[in-house]
């Protein structure tokens, strides 16, 4: 996903400037660093003060220009509009945060008021259109038959949530004036490996073989996780 996000940066902006990001949902902060990293501008909002306080000890870590780059907010994604202005991000990731939401639009609407003219929304969610993939590749057919008609799954922290279909988010994305511009999968070939699986010594040739599914029909249609990149008009 960070290859898709890198390669998406590329193609929009120009090379060596400095781009204000904002990270939804930002978790331990592993994207929103990685991107402080790379010189841009970077505030991460969280509501959880467990994630909050991995992020701020990674944070802590990092030389001061770093440090200096990345700011953090305790709130809700979906109340952006109360401490930015619309229009403040060239760049708004939202990654991992749309199956826990219950009612997407407000946020999303939220999300793609946040970007300057033709700033980049960048999404990740679990395809509803494979749902059934994972039980059936395990043996559990009956999961996997249940699966087929519904957008709601439990995932593997136990908790009961929901997916998004391609469609549907494509029409989402342009009803709030961000439209797909390009979308991948993500964990094509790896969605089934257990929980703790050491990285293989291989794992050059796993990410490059994943890279190339979640760009390739009908691979990545299949994918664990979707990728979509909108821009604003």
């Amino acid at each position: 996903m960070a290859r898709q996000l890198d390669e998406q940066i590329a193609g929009r902006f120009a090379v060596g400037r400095r781009l204000r990001v904002l990270d939804v949902g930002m978790g331990q902060g592993t994207q929103a660093l990685r991107l402080a990293r790379a010189g841009h501008q970077v505030t991460g909002v969280e509501r959880d003060a467990t994630m909050i306080a991995a992020a701020r000890e990674a944070l802590a870590g990092q030389p001061e220009g770093i440090r200096d780059r990345m700011r953090i907010v305790e709130g809700d994604g979906r109340d952006t509009g109360v401490h930015f202005l619309p229009g403040s991000f060239d760049v708004v990731l939202c990654h991992g945060v749309l199956m826990y939401v219950e009612e997407p639009d407000p946020l999303l609407a939220g999300l793609a008021r946040m970007l300057a003219p033709g700033g980049l929304l960048s999404l990740v969610v679990r395809n509803g259109d494979a749902l059934a993939l994972r039980p059936g590749m395990q043996g559990d057919w009956a999961g996997a038959l249940a699966s087929f008609d519904t957008t709601n799954y439990r995932n593997r922290l136990g908790l009961d949530v929901r997916a998004d279909r391609l469609s549907t988010l494509t029409a989402k994305l342009a009803g709030i004036g961000a439209p797909l511009h390009t979308w991948y999968g993500v964990r094509v070939f790896t969605d089934t490996a257990p929980d703790g699986t050491m990285p293989p010594d291989d794992l050059d040739a796993l990410l490059a073989a994943e890279e190339r599914a979640g760009r390739t029909d009908p691979y990545r249609s299949v994918a664990a996780l979707l990728h979509l990149c909108g821009v604003r008009g």
